[in-house]
């Protein structure tokens, strides 16, 4: 079997949705079912990509056009289809949605549906953007064969706002999987920390949803009231967007230059030396559809706070201290880091439910669904 991914996406460092893709790439080349894993991105993407693969099975195709909306978006309509009929795989996968002509694509096109956010958060978009994003993810959702969604709260949310799919094609839920058995961790070159030194982690886009400026506040809160040692610092790994500059102005204001560091890009064995020296790993967003970084947290055995929604009550269980994110939110994100300070270390390894082989599996038996669909 041959399954094309499609990964061709705006950021410039790796994402959530660049990491779902690589590992599909990576856990679908390891069984012997497939035989290639063709993955496509953009030229501006290749670094990281050409970073983390070792497998023969997987080509690295990378598409030289500007990295703007106009230009991907004409890509997914008409460079994308091409290129898939040249290559002929027998699956196409897109790794998030975009828009796309279904009649022009020779196979089955199954698509990740990460999350419901410009429905449910327009503001994460902002205004005329989440026009065209409620739009695009429309497109693809009607015009896909078949829909996988990260999680359960994604599929809920998809059922809220498209009642009608779950009768019309195969969806299922299939959960990113967490791998970091073959890296070595290593501190960051660029980062002035040790093995001594005491720092929590938040691995975010800077995004509203991802409620940083939050943490920010409570970390403040923590350092003026002498919860935290004085040298405890927080350190927040996550791509720019449309809070960094909100962001570095609070971070400002607040004086804490020297002990908020945001960290934009970062390779995945500094990131794991972090995930197992911090001293609590914490997501405060107000709506997720996975989050990756809260699994990885608990595949390193972290000690996690998170805000109480369903999303990470699913991944979480009961290996994270949850706090209400609705009112007196400082207040309740520092009580729950207070709490979780308080409570003894435990770094056994948890069984973790994302694994690799499960997820390959999972993907190979919904891609059987589709064996009789062809133009």
């Amino acid at each position: 079997m041959h399954i094309l991914i499609a990964a061709l996406h705006r950021p410039t460092k790796p994402t959530g949705v660049c990491r779902h893709a690589a590992n599909l790439a990576q856990c679908l080349a390891d069984t012997p079912e497939v035989s290639k894993v063709t993955l496509i991105v953009g030229t501006w993407q290749k670094d990281y990509f050409e970073q983390f693969f070792h497998s023969p099975k997987i080509q690295l195709i990378t598409v030289d056009i500007k990295n703007s909306s106009l230009a991907r978006n004409i890509w997914f309509l008409f460079g994308l289809p091409k290129l898939v009929k040249n290559l002929n795989p027998d699956i196409v996968h897109l790794s998030f949605p975009f828009p796309f002509l279904r009649p022009l694509f020779p196979c089955p096109i199954v698509s990740t549906i990460h999350d419901l956010y410009p429905y449910e958060k327009p503001e994460v978009f902002g205004y005329p953007n989440v026009i065209f994003n409620r739009l695009f993810l429309k497109q693809c959702i009607e015009h896909s064969d078949g829909l996988t969604c990260v999680s359960k709260s994604t599929l809920s949310s998809l059922n809220s706002y498209f009642p009608k799919t779950q009768t019309l094609k195969p969806i299922a839920v299939i959960y990113n999987y967490v791998d970091f058995s073959n890296i070595v961790a290593e501190p960051p070159h660029n980062l002035d920390i040790s093995d001594h030194d005491y720092f929590l982690l938040c691995v975010a886009q800077h995004r509203k949803n991802k409620n940083i400026d939050l943490l920010i506040q409570s970390f403040s809160f923590l350092k003026k009231n002498g919860y935290l040692k004085d040298e405890t610092k927080l350190i927040v790994v996550g791509s720019t967007g449309p809070e960094t500059e909100s962001l570095v102005h609070q971070i400002q204001n607040l004086s804490l230059q020297d002990q908020v560091l945001l960290i934009h890009a970062i390779k995945d064995h500094e990131l794991c030396w972090l995930y197992q020296k911090c001293e609590i790993f914490v997501a405060a967003s107000s709506q997720e559809g996975f989050c990756l970084p809260l699994a990885e947290a608990l595949y390193f055995s972290c000690q996690v706070v998170c805000s109480d929604i369903p999303i990470f009550r699913e991944i979480g269980s009961s290996s994270c201290c949850y706090f209400d994110v609705e009112r007196d939110t400082v207040k309740n994100l520092s009580q729950a880091i207070i709490s979780t300070l308080e409570q003894p270390v435990n770094r056994t390894a948890n069984d973790l439910q994302f694994s690799k082989l499960d997820v390959a599996n999972q993907h190979l038996k919904f891609y059987s669904t589709f064996s009789f669909i062809s133009q």
